[in-house]
């Protein structure tokens, strides 16, 4: 029997629609830029560029019901509606024609970020981790099982009862199988592991006491509120 020297951490896990096992997440794996009128948004040319991606912990995930603080370190906090896709088997080198195969089911789900610490990085070329992979940096809904198509209606958030982003899934610029197949490039990809596949136009600041509710069309919601 295995000892362990400290006590092991409790998998993070999320719920899924309709059944009561719940999903364990492995890794969350992003895509930066990925809508073009976000990119535009943001200062950058849509089409200048492959997928950017980057990680957060598999414990930044929060559930639904779980709090999300306004962390420590910045004054610029911001909120990104993504599509999240959570995958069922993985593998390396994994063509576009199969990506689909892999995916268990789709969520809401928020990046969030500090955007100050974020903007600091990009000028002087270090990494993003500080910005983007802390503590409650992924609230994420329920996963809805895949049933066929991938997702393409509409994704919202608001805030407070004020729409901020409104988009279409439809308008990303590299597709869920895309995706899939350029993060199998980097990393080998398994079972467990969620993609947050980018967010559209309109990403702002949250304040302490702020409420965030995003919905995706025939995926599911996700909302929170700041502490």
């Amino acid at each position: 029997m295995t000892s362990f020297a400290v006590p092991p951490l409790t998998p993070t896990t999320l719920p899924i629609e309709g059944l009561d096992a719940v999903f364990p997440v492995r890794r969350v794996f992003c895509v930066g830029r990925n809508y073009g009128a976000h990119v535009r948004e943001l200062g950058g040319d849509p089409k200048d560029q492959p997928p950017l991606f980057f990680t957060k912990p598999a414990d930044a995930a929060v559930a639904p019901g779980g709090g999300v603080a306004y962390p420590p370190g910045t004054s610029d906090f911001h909120h990104e509606i993504e599509l999240v896709v959570a995958l069922k088997g993985g593998g390396a080198d994994v063509a576009p024609t199969d990506a689909l195969a892999l995916v268990y089911g789709y969520a809401a789900g928020v990046d969030l970020t500090r955007r100050d610490l974020q903007n600091a990085a990009k000028k002087t070329g270090q990494p993003w981790d500080s910005a983007k992979a802390f503590d409650e940096s992924a609230p994420v809904g329920a996963i809805r099982p895949a049933s066929g198509d991938v997702p393409s209606g509409a994704i919202r958030l608001s805030v407070n009862g004020q729409v901020r982003q409104d988009g279409r899934l439809g308008d990303m610029i590299w597709s869920v199988a895309e995706i899939i197949s350029e993060v199998s490039k980097l990393w080998r990809l398994e079972a467990g592991d969620l993609i947050f596949t980018g967010t559209p136009e309109g990403v702002g600041p949250l304040a302490r006491g702020d409420r965030v509710e995003g919905e995706i069309e025939n995926v599911g919601s996700v909302a929170f509120t700041v502490a």
